[in-house]
């Protein structure tokens, strides 16, 4: 397996320095992050208001690490597009919102993104497997969606595994994501059940030197990580 990758969520940075928040894990070697993760949120798909487009766009511009865009909003076959044509490495969406997720996973794509689907923690994985067939990342919630610092829900691990399994069998060809309580207590659990990309929140930004959080992150994951 690839080396286990970090996506620092700027959820919990400091946005009034967005910028250095961003560059602290973005210098060169282990401590650099692999995707920097940006959760969008419209007050209507969750109960939160976080950041859109423009402020994306200027990210873009001020960091060469990929940029993995998690649309927690209502009606992204709409939205979704301007953030892969801006220039995001992986545009995230959720089945629970996407009225036609099939054509959009192929418009994100053809926009030049990664094109990622999500699923809530109560969401079922199996009636979206044939979707999922369309798609570059999964993305398993283990937080309800709308909040930084919830609890990590461990019973999502079992789609987790499910979603492994058929990756392994060559069923599925995608990022195994997972994003919600990410830290030092929860990554190894995660890993063990075999996830790819590991979203951490305050882990990352809460530590006093939060480039050498992500590698102790990385580091604790490719220890536990299926083989």
């Amino acid at each position: 397996m690839a080396s286990p990758l970090i996506a620092p969520s700027i959820l919990s940075a400091d946005f009034a320095k967005l910028g250095e928040e961003i560059a602290a894990v973005a210098r060169p070697g282990e401590t650099r992050a692999d995707w920097v993760h940006v959760d969008v949120m419209d007050a209507h798909f969750v109960p939160n208001l976080t950041l859109g487009l423009p402020v994306v766009e200027s990210i873009l511009k001020s960091t060469d690490v990929p940029i993995d865009c998690h649309l927690m909003i209502d009606d992204p076959d709409r939205w979704a597009i301007g953030y892969a044509e801006a220039g995001a490495y992986n545009v995230t969406v959720h089945v629970e919102a996407a009225a036609d997720p099939v054509m959009l996973a192929k418009n994100l794509r053809a926009a030049g993104a990664k094109a990622g689907l999500s699923i809530k923690p109560g969401t079922p994985l199996e009636p979206h497997l044939e979707t999922l067939k369309h798609y570059d990342t999964l993305l398993v919630m283990s937080v309800e969606p709308g909040f930084g610092g919830q609890s990590f829900i461990a019973d999502v691990l079992e789609k987790v595994r499910t979603a492994r399994r058929l990756v392994d069998t060559g069923h599925l060809k995608l990022v195994v994501e997972i994003d919600g309580g990410i830290n030092s207590d929860t990554i190894e659990q995660a890993a063990e059940a075999g996830v790819d990309c590991f979203v951490a929140g305050s882990a990352v930004y809460g530590a006093e030197d939060p480039g050498r959080a992500v590698a102790a992150l990385r580091e604790q994951a490719a220890r536990l990580r299926v083989s």
